[in-house]
Protein backbone atom coordinates (compact mmCIF):
# COMPACT_ATOMS: atom_id res chain seq x y z
CA UNK A 1 0.00 0.00 0.00
CA UNK A 2 1.56 3.34 -1.02
CA UNK A 3 1.90 6.19 1.96
CA UNK A 4 -0.77 8.36 0.25
CA UNK A 5 -3.28 4.95 -0.32
CA UNK A 6 -2.39 4.35 4.37
CA UNK A 7 -2.93 8.23 5.14
CA UNK A 8 -6.25 7.82 3.20
CA UNK A 9 -7.11 5.05 5.21
CA UNK A 10 -6.35 6.38 8.50
CA UNK A 11 -8.67 9.00 7.89
CA UNK A 12 -11.68 6.64 6.67
CA UNK A 13 -11.03 6.98 3.21
CA UNK A 14 -9.84 5.12 0.43
CA UNK A 15 -7.42 6.39 -2.34
CA UNK A 16 -9.33 5.47 -5.48
CA UNK A 17 -8.16 5.83 -8.80
CA UNK A 18 -9.47 9.68 -9.07
CA UNK A 19 -7.61 11.12 -6.42
CA UNK A 20 -4.69 9.67 -7.86
CA UNK A 21 -5.33 11.52 -11.32
CA UNK A 22 -6.71 14.69 -9.99
CA UNK A 23 -3.47 14.53 -7.65
CA UNK A 24 -1.57 14.00 -10.79
CA UNK A 25 -2.95 17.11 -12.40
CA UNK A 26 -2.44 19.60 -10.06
CA UNK A 27 0.87 18.55 -9.93
CA UNK A 28 1.27 19.33 -13.80
CA UNK A 29 -0.62 22.31 -13.68
CA UNK A 30 0.88 24.36 -10.61
CA UNK A 31 -2.24 26.49 -10.05
CA UNK A 32 -5.64 25.00 -11.65
CA UNK A 33 -9.47 25.49 -10.64
CA UNK A 34 -11.09 22.28 -10.44
CA UNK A 35 -12.87 22.82 -14.05
CA UNK A 36 -9.22 23.42 -15.18
CA UNK A 37 -7.98 19.81 -13.25
CA UNK A 38 -11.64 18.06 -15.17
CA UNK A 39 -10.09 19.23 -18.24
CA UNK A 40 -6.50 17.77 -17.71
CA UNK A 41 -8.12 14.61 -16.43
CA UNK A 42 -9.88 13.99 -19.30
CA UNK A 43 -6.66 13.94 -21.11
CA UNK A 44 -4.79 11.61 -19.50
CA UNK A 45 -5.46 8.45 -21.00
CA UNK A 46 -8.11 7.11 -18.29
CA UNK A 47 -12.08 8.42 -18.50
CA UNK A 48 -13.49 12.01 -17.77
CA UNK A 49 -14.46 12.57 -14.40
CA UNK A 50 -17.28 15.05 -13.53
CA UNK A 51 -16.41 18.41 -12.20
CA UNK A 52 -18.40 16.94 -9.01
CA UNK A 53 -15.66 13.78 -8.34
CA UNK A 54 -13.05 16.40 -8.90
CA UNK A 55 -13.95 18.65 -6.01
CA UNK A 56 -14.89 15.65 -3.62
CA UNK A 57 -11.21 14.42 -5.05
CA UNK A 58 -9.54 17.80 -3.87
CA UNK A 59 -11.72 17.87 -0.69
CA UNK A 60 -9.80 14.80 0.75
CA UNK A 61 -6.25 15.74 -0.92
CA UNK A 62 -6.75 18.42 0.86
CA UNK A 63 -8.21 16.71 4.76
CA UNK A 64 -4.74 15.43 3.72
CA UNK A 65 -2.34 18.51 3.36
CA UNK A 66 -1.53 17.49 0.16
CA UNK A 67 -3.19 20.43 -1.52
CA UNK A 68 -4.07 23.52 -0.77
CA UNK A 69 -5.84 26.13 -2.47
CA UNK A 70 -5.50 30.42 -3.50
CA UNK A 71 -7.95 32.41 -4.48
CA UNK A 72 -6.68 34.00 -7.32
CA UNK A 73 -10.29 35.32 -8.17
CA UNK A 74 -13.41 36.48 -6.86
CA UNK A 75 -15.00 33.27 -8.33
CA UNK A 76 -13.27 29.76 -7.84
CA UNK A 77 -10.14 28.90 -6.01
CA UNK A 78 -7.03 27.61 -7.52
CA UNK A 79 -5.76 24.09 -6.02
CA UNK A 80 -1.72 23.43 -5.64
CA UNK A 81 0.16 20.81 -4.41
CA UNK A 82 0.66 21.88 -0.35
CA UNK A 83 4.25 22.17 -0.54
CA UNK A 84 4.24 24.70 -3.48
CA UNK A 85 2.25 27.21 -1.01
CA UNK A 86 5.53 28.74 -0.36
CA UNK A 87 4.65 32.20 -2.11
CA UNK A 88 2.27 35.30 -2.14
CA UNK A 89 0.34 35.13 -5.07
CA UNK A 90 0.15 37.96 -7.30
CA UNK A 91 -3.09 38.41 -10.34
CA UNK A 92 -3.45 40.81 -12.54
CA UNK A 93 -6.20 42.42 -13.21
CA UNK A 94 -5.66 43.45 -16.85
CA UNK A 95 -4.12 39.95 -18.71
CA UNK A 96 -5.28 37.72 -15.76
CA UNK A 97 -1.08 36.90 -15.29
CA UNK A 98 -0.70 34.67 -12.17
CA UNK A 99 2.87 35.21 -10.27
CA UNK A 100 4.38 34.42 -7.18
CA UNK A 101 7.07 36.01 -4.75
CA UNK A 102 8.79 34.41 -1.94
CA UNK A 103 6.15 34.45 1.29
CA UNK A 104 8.96 36.58 3.07
CA UNK A 105 8.21 39.85 1.29
CA UNK A 106 5.10 39.53 3.08
CA UNK A 107 6.86 39.32 6.51
CA UNK A 108 6.27 43.37 7.44
CA UNK A 109 2.78 43.75 6.47
CA UNK A 110 2.19 40.36 8.61
CA UNK A 111 3.91 41.56 11.43
CA UNK A 112 2.35 44.94 11.06
CA UNK A 113 -1.20 43.51 10.92
CA UNK A 114 -0.13 41.27 14.13
CA UNK A 115 1.30 43.97 15.87
CA UNK A 116 -2.00 46.58 15.57
CA UNK A 117 -4.99 44.28 15.54
CA UNK A 118 -3.71 40.82 16.85
CA UNK A 119 -4.42 38.81 13.62
CA UNK A 120 -2.15 35.99 12.53
CA UNK A 121 -2.28 36.77 8.70
CA UNK A 122 -1.79 33.73 5.91
CA UNK A 123 -0.59 35.32 3.07
CA UNK A 124 -0.11 31.82 1.07
CA UNK A 125 -4.40 31.86 0.68
CA UNK A 126 -4.80 34.44 -1.36
CA UNK A 127 -3.56 36.37 -3.58
CA UNK A 128 -2.70 40.17 -3.98
CA UNK A 129 -4.49 42.21 -7.29
CA UNK A 130 -3.24 44.92 -9.13
CA UNK A 131 -1.42 45.09 -12.85
CA UNK A 132 1.20 43.68 -14.18
CA UNK A 133 4.19 45.77 -15.46
CA UNK A 134 3.05 45.28 -19.00
CA UNK A 135 -0.50 46.55 -18.23
CA UNK A 136 0.27 49.59 -16.52
CA UNK A 137 2.75 50.67 -19.38
CA UNK A 138 -0.43 49.90 -21.63
CA UNK A 139 -2.14 53.36 -22.77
Amino acid sequence: MSDLGARLRARGKRLTTQRERVLAAVGRLGHATPEQLAESVATDGGPALPVSTVYRSLEALQELGLVGHTHVDHRVPSYHLAEHATHVHLLCRGCGWVGELPLDVADELVARVDAEVGFAADVSHAAVHGLCRTCREDP
